[in-house]
């Protein structure tokens, strides 16, 4: 049945990110087969609760009949402000059943910032939890309907009440999500029904089923493309999946692997990191055969912790068999790219590191352009990241001329920097707005530099390398590090930093030392703030 209802998708023009739920039963997946689970409870049924398919389309539609009493319909842009996984996506689905247009905002916004958001957006409603309109309280937030929903209220809607699903376009809008806000105030990014779901349509349904992907333990930040794509994916291909409402606590992670015993886990970077301060190979994680990650491309160092554990299957001489180790998928995307463009595995025995980000996928085209001259760059020279891709985002929600600044010569430019080497492998150094030009044609990649530290650094559990450029054209590095739990605080690292970066940029290094991750300033899904550690570094340097 599996395999027919995957065909049946795969045939369906008009499946996309947006009807998925309404188009699996249309479709004839069984209403007893996976739907989805959450870490808290839902309208009475326990926290990790499994649930079917049918209880899914109930509580989704429960959500439908209340929204839509409330006069919610199409195009209608609805803000959620939610911590629970489970908040995010049934009122997602809701929405969209609808043909309204969530719009899912990071619980770990700053109200002050998620205010800004919010009237930025122009959305008609709100729905938000106790805590976030504690967030917002005061604030104006210019909603169009004055709409201010409760999460708790909306699952007591009857689900036979509900409308019809409502039949989507390929070009309709189905989600915005917002970017990491690392830089700036988090732009509001358009997905289509078409985009967020090409990678899917393309890949996932077109190929059998990959391995790791048949129960999946889901850490990525709930209200992110990513996230979408995610419980699109699993579903599609009826899977099991368990979403968690936070990303980057190691010790609850390990203890879902644990009990759940899931055969794949999807995260970001910050999940890996966190990961990585915990022997793996010490607990019963032998079920994972999957680390599969999006977003930021992985370091070296956490990988190799990764695979170090879990157990994957094998075919050999003796036919099917089990072995120790797992595997680790890498790739770079981002909000508006709507899907990695690259993908490459790791094993145990593979050694193609040194932020490798693989080869791209068969659906994209990749340039690496010299901006200048608009000319590509040959093998070994870094150039600018511009992408095609039928998974590309819509656009920017009320800012076209934001979106519009991104495109070069038909490309999406993402601000990464990277170089392909001979055999079409991609590498990835850094994003543009963090590079530093030395001069005489020598580069500060910041990215990289964390790299080459944490594998000359084993005792190094993570690291954040901030340069910064004063008025007088001056740069200094500070290099910031987070040491495992066993190592030596004391030590003077100094030497060992200096050896792993390159001549120039080793000329520019004031200070090596130990912190805290309470020192780092970081954005609403984990990434540090490197535009505003700079500002620190500088105001730091203004005043010696």
């Amino acid at each position: 049945m599996g395999t027919s209802i995957r065909a049946a998708l795969a045939a369906d023009p008009d499946l996309g990110a947006g009807n998925v739920l309404p188009k699996l039963i249309e479709h004839g997946a069984p209403l007893d087969g996976p739907g989805l689970g959450f870490d808290t409870p839902v309208d009475g049924l326990p926290a990790f609760h499994g649930m079917t398919l049918g209880e899914l389309r109930d509580r989704v539609a429960a959500r439908a009949a209340w929204l839509h009493a409330q006069g919610i319909g199409p195009r209608d842009p609805v803000a959620v402000y939610v911590s629970a996984a489970a908040d995010c996506f049934l009122h997602f689905m809701a929405l969209t059943w609808l043909g309204a247009i969530p719009a899912l905002m990071n619980p770990a916004l700053p109200g002050d910032v998620a205010a800004e958001y919010i009237r930025r957006l122009r959305a008609v409603g709100l729905v938000a939890d106790g805590a976030h309109r504690g967030l917002l309280a005061g604030e104006s937030l210019g909603l169009a309907r004055d709409l201010l929903i409760d999460p708790a209220s909306t699952g007591s809607g009857e689900p036979a009440a509900a409308p019809a699903p409502y039949r989507h376009h390929q070009q309709d809008p189905i989600a915005i999500t917002h970017s990491s806000g690392t830089t700036r105030m988090p732009t509001a990014v358009v997905h289509s029904n078409a985009s967020l779901f090409a990678a899917t349509r393309l890949i996932r349904l077109k190929t059998p089923r990959a391995q790791g992907t048949e129960r999946v333990l889901c850490t990525l930040p709930a209200p992110h493309a990513a996230g979408i794509a995610a419980i699109n994916h699993i579903m599609c291909n009826r899977g099991e999946l368990l979403f968690l409402s936070q990303q980057a606590d190691g010790p609850a992670i390990v203890e879902t692997i644990e009990r759940w015993k899931p055969t794949g886990v999807f995260g970001f970077a910050a999940t890996w990191a966190a990961l990585a301060r915990i022997d793996l190979t010490e607990r019963d994680v032998d079920s994972v055969a999957l680390w599969y990650n999006t977003g930021d491309c992985a370091h070296e160092a956490h990988v190799r912790r990764l695979v170090a554990a879990g157990s994957r299957q094998t075919v050999g001489r003796g036919g099917v068999g089990r072995v120790p180790g797992s595997m680790f998928v890498d790739g770079l995307g981002s909000t508006e790219m709507g899907h990695s463009a690259f993908h490459i595995t790791h094993r145990p025995d593979t050694e193609r590191y040194g932020r490798c980000i693989g080869r791209p996928h068969v659906f994209v085209e990749i340039a690496l352009l010299d901006l200048a001259t608009g000319k590509e760059v040959p093998p070994g020279e870094v150039g600018h990241f511009g992408l095609k891709s039928p998974s590309v985002a819509a656009g920017y929600w009320n800012d076209s001329a934001g979106w519009y600044r991104t495109r070069f010569q038909g490309y999406y430019l993402t601000g990464d920097l990277l170089y392909r080497d001979e055999e079409g492998y991609y590498y990835h150094v850094d994003r543009a707005v963090d590079a530093i030009d030395l001069g005489g044609g020598q580069w500060l990649y910041t990215a990289q530099s964390e790299e080459n530290i944490l594998r000359t650094c084993p005792d190094v559990h993570d690291c954040t390398v901030v340069a910064a450029k004063g008025p007088d054209g001056r740069v200094t590095t500070d290099v910031l590090l987070a040491l495992h739990d066993w190592a030596d605080p004391g030590v003077d690292r100094t030497a060992e930093v200096r050896a792993a970066l390159t001549e120039a940029a080793a000329a520019t290094l004031r200070e090596v030392v130990v912190v805290g991750e309470d020192h780092l300033i970081t954005g609403p899904t984990g990434k540090v703030r490197k535009f505003l550690m700079r500002q620190r570094s500088l105001a730091r340097a203004a005043a010696d």
